[in-house]
């Protein structure tokens, strides 16, 4: 008897029972989806994120989440629809190799690149390119001799599946990024480059096609996933980016294209189910995982070290201290855009004296985070101000920046990143006049603005050649270029004894008359003396004066929760505080509560 054959061969059966129980639970599932020829397709999904690794979910826990979806089912993709590699400090220093470091790491599939991905320039993102271990995927993008920048789709076998994916760039980039990032290409319609890529995906006979799309739903936006579902047919799933929604403010209900998308900075991980019977996708199920949610899952442990690794070389340049301020400096994205801060004052006012020009003028959206009282890091400054931009000077006509100032207060009181922050200039915004007509008395240094005259302008190089659509800008005689935004701002605090405490408004606000319709007097009936007998009242006791409160705006707070502490309505509190803006308050302010 060959003893050692029968040793191995005992090995092999005992071999076979434990991996039986390892895999009977997961083999089970599928035994059942063979059997009735049903197969899953799970996609997981993010965008706008921003490069924010630890807000939200933190990159470290979306990691962990797909490592046990893809324990439950190894049918798995991992999307990102853009504006993922450029935002914060952790990716600005690298120029998005850290995050792209990230991305490998979780292990994604497939990315269509942002707006805001341009921000290195396109030869940048080229180079990232090379470092990625997934597809970067972009239809639209068309360089000067026809051929796209990026590979239009690609097509992933699943499940015994084949999955179509294609990428769809927002054509607002031309203006969205600094335009020299993407001289030499065009954003085709969005429309018409998914016709024909669904028309290229169908002849390969693929099992459904997903288009992943940096275009948003925004109601100022012309070329929006909206368009895209409801004008091209065979789109099975748009993963959408841009608008920074959720999936439960897209309507889905009876369309046969769903749209799904995750909001921002890694607040929810997206995950849609496809269920395929017989190689026919029969349902489209889309869901969000919310950082509540993921509260208790733990970090992966690879993921979380290469995070640690790049932030503590980054601090090295980041930690230096800079400046101090007793006050917070106001940064929040529906205040900049909508109005101006202590901290857009900041910037304007260190462009100004840094350039000595006549005046400067930033873009609200370009200010991307707030200053906590205390120490000011290079860390801090880089946050607030991440896009690289410089500081020119160029010469334009007082009717350049006229039309400039129009363009920048076009949407107040509406929130816009293009809002107009300006230093060396005031000016005074008319409601009751049409958008385009309602800047008004502007002074530059104090002088009424000569619409024919001169005048130095300091402005960033973005805006300088277009970017958020002030096209007015794109002439003009180039007078000097300065450094980096973040460096003239790090200059000017350095050299501050104190930082002011209160936004210094620049533009005055006539609010728009409400014209009241007058009340008719009704005819006074005379009625018929009756005699009434005499009755003294009782004397009636005074009541007490009511005294008027004061309240301290805090960090976040908001008009309508103050209203809301003191029983009252916020259109209460804006009237008695004569608040022009009743949206934009600020930390340190002080609102004063009527009696009831």
């Amino acid at each position: 008897m060959n003893f050692k054959k029968t040793r191995i061969l005992s090995l092999l059966v005992m071999l076979s029972m434990v991996l039986g129980l390892v895999f009977a639970p997961v083999a089970g599932v599928y035994a059942e989806e063979a059997a009735d020829n049903a197969v899953t397709v799970t996609i997981v999904h993010t965008n706008d994120t921003h490069s924010r690794v630890a807000d939200g979910l933190g990159f470290a826990k979306v990691a962990t989440k797909i490592k046990a979806i893809k324990e439950a089912n190894p049918n798995v993709l991992v999307i990102d629809a853009g504006d993922t590699l450029h935002g914060q400090t952790f990716a600005t220093i690298s120029k998005g190799e850290s995050i792209v470091k990230v991305m490998n790491a979780i292990g994604y599939d497939v990315m269509t690149p942002g707006n805001h991905d341009f921000n290195y320039g396109q030869e940048r993102l080229l180079e990232l390119k090379e470092l990625m271990n997934f597809s970067l995927l972009s239809s639209n993008l068309v360089k000067e001799d026809g051929t796209t920048l990026l590979d239009s789709y690609v097509i992933k076998e699943v499940g015994g599946l084949k999955i179509g994916i294609f990428g769809l760039s927002t054509p607002e980039t031309a203006y969205k990024t600094n335009p020299k990032n993407v001289e030499g290409l065009t954003f085709a319609d969005p429309v018409e480059a998914a016709k024909k890529i669904v028309a290229e995906l169908k002849e390969k006979n693929v099992d459904a096609i997903i288009a992943v799309a940096h275009l948003g739903i925004d109601k100022e936006s012309v070329d929006t996933s909206y368009k895209v579902r409801d004008n091209v047919e065979g789109i099975d799933l748009i993963i959408d980016g841009h608008s920074h929604s959720a999936l439960d403010t897209i309507d889905n209900a009876d369309k046969a294209t769903k749209i799904v998308s995750t909001g921002e900075y890694n607040n929810n991980l997206g995950i849609v189910e496809l269920t395929f019977q017989d190689g026919k996708l029969t349902a489209v199920e889309p869901t969000l995982f919310s950082k509540d949610e993921a509260a208790e899952l733990e970090t992966d442990a690879t993921v979380a070290a290469i995070i640690t690794e790049i932030e503590e070389e980054n601090k090295v340049i980041t930690s230096e201290i800079v400046a101090k301020t007793d006050v917070e400096l106001d940064g929040v994205r529906e205040h900049v855009r909508g109005g101006e801060t202590n901290l857009s004052n900041l910037i304007t006012d260190a462009m100004l004296a840094a350039s000595g020009a006549d005046m400067a003028i930033t873009n609200g959206g370009g200010i991307r985070a707030s200053i906590k009282a205390g120490d000011i890091t290079m860390g801090d400054i880089i946050t607030v101000l991440p896009f690289g931009n410089y500081v020119i000077v160029k010469e334009y006509t007082g009717a350049q920046i006229l039309a400039a100032l129009e363009h920048g207060t076009k949407s107040y009181p509406d929130l816009a990143g293009s809002f107009a922050q300006v230093a060396g200039a005031t000016f005074t915004l008319d409601l009751n006049e049409e958008a385009g007509k309602r800047v008004k008395d502007v002074k530059i240094g104090g002088e009424a603005l000569d619409l024919d005259k001169i005048y130095k302008v300091a402005t960033n190089d973005f805006m300088a050649v277009g970017g958020d659509d002030y096209v007015m800008f794109k002439e003009g005689k180039l007078v000097v270029e300065l450094q980096a935004l973040d460096e003239v701002l790090i200059d000017y605090v350095k050299g501050l004894d104190s930082i002011p405490a209160e936004a210094r408004p620049r533009m005055t606000v006539i609010e728009k008359v409400v014209e009241e319709t007058p009340e008719v007097e009704e005819p006074k009936v005379e009625e018929p003396a009756v005699e009434q007998p005499s009755v003294e009242e009782p004397k009636k006791e005074e009541p007490a004066a009511a005294t008027t409160q004061t309240y301290v705006v805090k960090p976040g707070d908001v008009l309508w929760k103050i209203a809301k502490q003191f029983g009252t309505v916020w259109e209460k509190l804006a009237e008695f505080n004569s608040l022009k803006n009743p949206h934009l308050i600020f930390p340190g302010q002080q609102i004063l509560i009527p009696a009831n």
